[in-house]
């Protein structure tokens, strides 16, 4: 079988693979960076009650497998009363993962803005809240986006695993068309590429175009 002829025959099922994927890796995104601000600033919070939630949270997250951790989502949870579609799972326990490593990303980036920068916006009078969201966060924003991108490809490669809980993904389909061709080259060389072609054409672009609208938005263009 030459490989248009397997892209012919199999091209439909890798493209709903493909399609599960990019919605996977968006909805775990979201979920990441919300959890990530949230965790980020309560490490920064003068409670050290909140802060050590969020330090709970993030060893738990970080130090343990992620692999673990979804299976923990899929299978255990339901011991408890908590049911989840796969889909759900999969992205849920993703996204977990990407705001424990996320939130560290977040407290670094607030702590590299100047000092004069918090200084200024105290002299101004301005609330901690405001404080954060008009001065500090824009500019830690700026600093945060290359890491992230990294962690948005990482995140795109984790959601491979969640094959192993039947959700239909890329690596899924692959893997079923491998099992009943047995065409390993053309099966997993196909999945290789997409996940390229995702991460350099699809996320890379989009994190650099998004950090140069915050460079012209702050003038540093």
């Amino acid at each position: 079988m030459s490989y248009f002829e397997f892209l012919g025959r199999y091209g439909g099922l890798i493209l709903s693979g493909t399609l599960i994927t990019i919605l996977l890796t968006v909805t775990a995104a979201i979920l990441g960076i919300a959890i990530a601000l949230a965790t980020g600033l309560m490490r920064m919070a003068p409670n050290p009650l909140v802060r050590g939630m969020a330090i709970v949270y993030i060893e738990i997250f970080r130090g343990t497998s992620l692999l673990v951790q979804l299976y923990w989502v899929f299978f255990v949870l339901p011991l408890f009363g908590i049911t989840l579609e796969k889909f759900t799972a999969g992205f849920a326990a993703v996204g977990m993962n990407l705001g424990a490593y996320g939130s560290e990303v977040v407290r670094g980036a607030i702590l590299s803005v100047p000092q004069g920068q918090w200084e200024a916006a105290l002299a101004l009078n301005m609330s901690p809240a405001k404080r954060m969201r008009r001065v500090i966060m824009p500019q830690a924003l700026l600093i945060m986006l290359p890491p992230w991108g990294n962690l948005l490809i990482e995140l795109l490669k984790s959601t491979a695993l969640v094959a192993l809980i039947a959700v239909s993904d890329l690596t899924f389909q692959v893997k079923q068309i491998n099992g009943t061709t047995y065409v390993s080259a053309q099966s997993f060389g196909t999945g290789l590429i997409v996940y390229y072609v995702i991460a350099r054409f699809m996320i890379t672009p989009s994190m650099r175009w998004l950090e140069g609208f915050m460079m012209r938005k702050m003038g540093r263009a």
